[in-house]
């Protein structure tokens, strides 16, 4: 499987010749790694994101190390008062999906005043950060960009498209709305622009029938969406309309529902991201930084990033694909996500066949 010589490639790089870094606190197998993910709305960090770090901490620990794991449900208050007790339970690193960059920071610097390494997942939180691990982020928006510009052809400069945005506040959305406009400005007509509330589908949905009523159902050529939750509220408020044909409508995660989209033909594509390389790595930057092996830590962030409060943070950005009809069989199937049963249900039977996904 392609993924799994990926895996093994980065674990080989991984290794290095025993160096260690004398100013970390230096322990065995036996570690706590704290992991906080922002919602349950992303499908992926429940059924992948969580289950994969605990399974390669215990793996890279002879089972001895554990994942204290804490969800904040969308809620940002809720996040920082799950980061100040795995302070208080004195975790050795804290793995933080932020749902805010900006208002983590001062939890981030709690944690480094007390000796607690942070390692940003998924997400670029901003303070005193030791590590981030994520994907590129303004390739994503590219990638959904050159989608819709792909698909549209010829007829792009004069399609009207609408732009659906996540949270303002995840530093995430900033960067897949500037790799998307890099594709998109002076190709298409951007005639409506959303940022979406904490990424969620209802107000998604809100703002794609405010668009539909200002531009009009079968005016709207495309629609870029930030990720598969909206995706889906899009084509919901497009075809409840009564849209004659779902114009050709991004995503991002690939989630299962989105996939199943993908085949019917109701979603045009989605971003994959490998869940698997993001978050077994990110175990193996954290239990490396724990227990003070620095040549490792360094070999596996090797890019660096800024965020508006540091430079050069060490990084490691896993690739991403997207996914068509094409390619289904290449990435999730391949990958073990999902398998073709779990994908090619009674409902969307009759278009795997169409498209050879039996």
């Amino acid at each position: 499987m392609a993924l799994a010589v990926s895996v093994s490639a980065l674990s080989l790089a991984a290794c290095g010749d025993g160096g260690s870094d004398d100013t970390a606190a230096k322990k065995g197998n036996d570690i706590t790694v704290g992991l906080l993910l922002p919602d349950r709305d992303t499908a992926r960090f429940e059924k992948f994101d969580y289950p994969l770090i605990k399974q390669e901490v215990a793996s890279l620990t002879d089972n001895q190390g554990k994942v204290r794991y804490a969800n904040a449900e969308a809620s940002v208050s809720r996040q920082s008062e799950q980061f100040q007790k795995m302070i208080a339970d004195k975790v050795d690193v804290i793995l933080v999906d932020a749902l805010n960059s900006k208002t983590i920071a001062t939890d981030v610097q709690k944690a480094k005043d007390a000796g607690i390494p942070v390692i940003a997942y998924d997400r670029l939180a901003e303070g005193p950060i030791d590590a981030y691990v994520s994907h590129d982020n303004e390739l994503v928006g590219q990638v959904q960009g050159r989608a819709i510009v792909g698909e549209l052809g010829d007829k792009a400069e004069k399609s009207k498209v609408v732009m659906m945005n996540g949270d303002p506040g995840d530093p995430n959305t900033a960067r897949f709305k500037d790799g998307a406009l890099s594709e998109l400005r002076g190709q298409v007509n951007i005639v409506k622009e959303y940022d979406t509330k904490e990424w969620k589908p209802a107000i998604a949905k809100q703002h794609m029938k405010e668009a539909i009523q200002a531009v009009g159902v079968n005016n709207i050529a495309a629609v870029y969406s930030a990720n598969d939750g909206m995706a889906g509220a899009v084509i919901e408020a497009l075809q409840e309309a009564g849209a004659t044909k779902v114009p050709p409508v991004t995503g991002q995660d690939a989630n299962l529902d989105a996939v199943q989209r993908v085949v019917s033909g109701e979603q045009y594509m989605t971003v994959y991201k490998s869940f698997l390389l993001e978050a077994t790595n990110a175990a193996k930057i954290a239990v490396a930084k724990v227990q003070g092996r620095a040549i490792e830590f360094a070999a596996l962030t090797r890019e660096t990033v800024d965020s508006p409060t540091q430079k050069n943070i060490p990084a490691m950005l896993v690739p991403v694909v997207a996914l068509t009809k094409d390619n289904i069989k290449e990435t999730v199937i391949t990958d073990g996500v999902y398998s073709v049963k779990d994908i090619c249900t009674s409902k969307y039977r009759a278009d795997c066949a169409a498209i050879g996904l039996e």
